[in-house]
């Protein structure tokens, strides 16, 4: 095969000379920005043999020239293309050094009149192996100067693609102003990104297609582990994922194979922890036992996150860094994390900010179906919070907005007989109300706790209800009950505010974006970079944290029926809901509409530090692509006639979401408006939404007692063995309720690789240059970024102010996951311009 396309390149070089009949009128130099693949992978030294054959021949990596000016009626009306120059001196064991391994190579265009303004450059790779090619820049092109190519694209063997690769200039082009002979490329690429929905895709192919989530079972494994398909049915709806050409399972032809082995590592059975064992985790360490060392390591756990938690310095000493939510209690064990304005503080400034709202009504009502469920409704009453009102009433205090509730039984509820029957967990659905105090910080009231029916079918819950307390035997009740919150809302974090709302929800744009803006779109340069790596990491994530028998099956209480969950609740998603404006005022958290920064006056929680700080990016989001969108549509009518942007709606709207492509709030996509809140939004999930609830999670939730993820004991009850170790040793039972050792610490080391930036982040309000050649939205994303640096000096003063107590709490903790710059580890601030981890 080798052999055949050798021959083939010493042909076309032969063909060269003899069509060189026109000596140029000028010769361009070129400089190219690539990456080896051997650089990033050693497995492929091997290749630089073959390289070097057609390095002789000329014809290792050519480029072409295609001009934006004049057409050749031969090429199908395409743009005059140039001769085929290869890349200089690729087999030089040395290029200058630029950073991150890059290579630059020069390279050489004859030029003359016919050609005309390059726009587009053909480039095919004779090699036997892929790079990543990452600018293209010439110089002194006569009429133009300097033209820059931004590609950032794999390129594999040319004998892969049916067509080669073809690169745009940095130009940028509504389909009505693309230049005439670049039209013909412009289409070929787009259909080159869409493929035929048929063919079996292979590796290198630049296919970007739609598939339902029919890969998180494995029921050739086991039929234990046969889940349901998600998407494409009134019953599990769901957003469409990427697909892949992997073969039908052989138990269930509907489901997807898995072509690896799921990880298992919680069969090794840990006593309970304590409070020493927790504390040494961050300060001293503690030794992990040959025999569990070689058990874990036995259970395929994936190597990065065997190196976060084992040593590799040769002893088996298990040592994580200290959580923020205790790292400045200098009390051992820390407290600080104990009490309940921090419990409640986390509701607004923690890992989940984006549930709590305003109770509107009370006793709280359930909206679940009576003729399935039962009775639903809260037994809380007055006299459970009456006396913890700052002597208001409840009717007072419902009518001056000073009520709140964390709300999770309703999503809980209708699993809950499931997942405490089969999962080993032992949990329940859970309501919390909190009053908001005049110092502005919040306070819980009561917590209600709620199991179903022993009765069962719509035989309604059995509920309890508790109350504060400090010390005794009724603190450490009080202490358990808020412990049965975290896991709840740790679970709705990670399955809903997490995964959903973020990562699987933002999926279709950016299949939708590949396949129907072409690269030189402007809605496609603004969403670009807001889409980095995020289809890799969602893939990463269905194959092992989101699969059965995965990590978060394993890790969280709702089990196997996790994703299940997650499917329910999409139900109710709504695109124009994921508007921070929209979405306070949703929760009832802010009073009228917030049209700009002007009005955050009208949130009821004024030290609610998500929504302070997230209002002030949305605004800033909003500003900027207000201001480009409107340089490139002058008018409605001119999103209204553009084909690739109606393309990209309808079929974002009916196939990426098609589960809910008949609900009425779908922008129809037919004014300037409409375009410049869909792309806010879509940047705002995909930027800050996504850092608000992940990078967080180690603060938070690394410290497993503040945000245990699991229970496995129901609270203690009077008469029973628990409840006599509780009044006996309650610290001893308060771990034996929560999260297994095991658990905890796998966990742990998960939340704390996904809580860290890496060194090559990319933060909102930074793009690589001369991503445009117009000057407006240059400018206009320019004082984005000045904005943003504003913005960032607001967070450190009001976090300095000891006015706003709900910015840093009794764990001394400043809330800084909204801070547009971030710094590489655990730094708890930074706002990526996409969803990377």
């Amino acid at each position: 095969m080798i052999l055949g396309r050798v021959v083939n390149a010493a042909t076309d070089v032969v063909n060269d000379v003899v069509s060189k009949t026109k000596k140029p009128e000028k010769t361009i130099r070129g400089t190219v920005i690539l990456v080896k693949k051997n650089v990033l992978d050693f497995t492929a030294i091997h290749t630089t043999v073959a390289d070097s054959v057609y390095e002789l021949l000329g014809q290792g990596v050519t480029l072409q020239l295609v001009s934006a000016e004049n057409a050749d009626h031969a090429n199908g009306n395409g743009g005059k293309v140039g001769r085929q120059e290869a890349l200089e001196h690729w087999n030089l064991t040395f290029t200058p050094p630029l950073a991150g391994g890059d290579s630059l190579y020069k390279a050489s265009f004859e030029w003359d009149e016919e050609l005309g303004t390059p726009g587009a450059i053909i480039v095919r790779n004779n090699h036997a192996a892929e790079f990543f090619l990452k600018t293209i820049t010439l110089d002194d092109v006569p009429g133009a100067g300097r033209i820059h190519f931004l590609c950032n694209s794999w390129v594999y063997p040319d004998s892969q693609y049916k067509k080669p690769r073809v690169f745009f200039s940095n130009k940028t082009y509504l389909p009505h102003e693309m230049p005439a002979p670049l039209r013909k490329y412009r289409k070929e690429e787009l259909e080159a990104s869409r493929g035929d929905g048929k063919r079996k895709l292979k590796f290198g192919d630049r296919v970007y297609d739609y598939a339902l989530y029919n890969d998180l079972g494995d029921p050739d494994r086991s039929s234990e582990l046969a889940r349901p398909i998600l998407g494409g049915s009134s019953e599990h709806p769901y957003p469409r994922r990427g697909r892949t050409s992997r073969p039908p399972s052989r138990s269930d032809p509907n489901t997807e194979s898995r072509n690896f082995l799921p990880i298992n590592p919680f069969n090794i059975t840990f006593q309970g922890m304590s409070n020493l064992e927790v504390d040494n985790l961050y300060y001293n360490g503690i030794p992990l036992p040959t025999d569990v060392l070689n058990q874990v390591t036995s259970q395929t756990i994936p190597l990065p996150m065997m190196r976060e938690v084992f040593r590799t310095d040769g002893q088996q000493l298990l040592k994580f860094p200290v959580p923020q939510v205790i790292e400045a209690d200098k009390t051992r064990p820390p407290t600080a994390w104990r009490t309940d304005e921090e419990f409640a503080r986390e509701m607004i400034a923690g890992t989940n900010p984006t549930v709590i709202r305003l109770l509107k009504e009370f006793p709280p009502t359930s909206k679940l179906d009576p003729e399935v469920y039962g009775r639903q409704d809260s037994c809380i009453t007055k006299e459970h919070i009456q006396h913890n009102l700052e002597g208001l009433s409840v009717e007072n205090a419902l009518k001056s907005n000073r009520l709140f509730i964390l709300d999770h039984h309703d999503t809980v509820m209708p699993y809950l007989r499931r997942i405490n029957g089969t999962t080993g967990a032992k949990t329940y659905a859970s309501r919390t109300i909190l009053f908001l105090g005049g110092d502005g910080t919040l306070k819980p009231v009561a917590i209600e706790l709620s199991l179903p029916s022993t009765e069962g079918g719509n035989s309604g819950v059995i509920s309890k209800v508790y109350t504060p307390a400090e010390h005794g035997l009724e603190g450490s009740i009080w202490q358990f009950a808020k412990a049965f919150v975290a896991v709840n809302d740790s679970g709705h974090h990670q399955l809903i505010s997490h995964w959903l709302n973020t990562h699987a929800v933002i999926e279709p744009f950016i299949i939708a974006t590949n396949r129907q803006l072409s690269v030189v779109h402007p809605i496609y340069k603004l969403l670009h970079p807001h889409f980095r790596y995020t289809m890799a990491i969602n893939a990463l994530a269905r194959e092992r944290l989101i699969s059965a028998d995965g990590i978060i099956e394993q890790a969280f209480y709702p089990g196997k029926y996790s994703m299940e969950m997650s499917s329910a609740i999409y139900k109710n998603w709504n695109f124009l809901d994921q508007s921070l404006p929209n979405d306070l005022k949703k929760r009832g958290i802010a009073v009228g509409d917030i049209n700009s920064v002007d009005d955050i006056d009208r949130l009821l929680i004024k030290d609610y530090p998500y929504a302070v700080d997230g209002l002030k990016i949305w605004f800033a989001i909003k500003d900027w692509v207000r201001d480009y969108c409107k340089f490139y549509y002058k008018t409605d009518k001119m999103v209204q006639e553009d084909p690739e942007l109606q393309a990209w709606w309808k079929e974002l709207v009916e196939v990426g979401h098609g589960d809910l492509k008949d609900k009425p709030w779908w922008p129809k996509m037919k004014t300037r408006e409409e375009l410049i809140e869909s792309c806010t939004i879509i940047i705002w999930i995909a930027s800050a939404l996504h850092a608000a609830v992940n990078f967080g999670q180690y603060a938070y939730g690394g410290y497993s007692p503040n945000r245990p993820t699991k229970s496995r004991r129901f609270m203690p009850e009077k008469g029973t063995p628990e409840y006599a170790e509780l009044e006996k040793k309650p610290e001893k039972a308060f771990f034996n309720i929560i999260t297994s050792k095991l658990q905890c610490l796998v966990g742990i080391s998960v939340l704390e690789i996904l809580s860290k930036h890496s060194t090559d982040e990319v933060y909102l309000g930074q793009r690589e240059p001369d991503w445009t050649t117009d000057k407006k939205p240059l400018e206009a994303f320019n004082a984005f970024h000045e904005r943003l640096a504003q913005i960032e000096e607001e967070i450190m003063n009001m976090n300095k102010d000891k006015k706003w107590k709900n910015r840093v709490g009794p764990v001394n903790f400043p809330y800084t996951l909204l801070f547009p710059t971030g710094e590489v580890g655990l730094s708890g601030k930074g706002i990526p311009n996409s969803i990377s981890i």
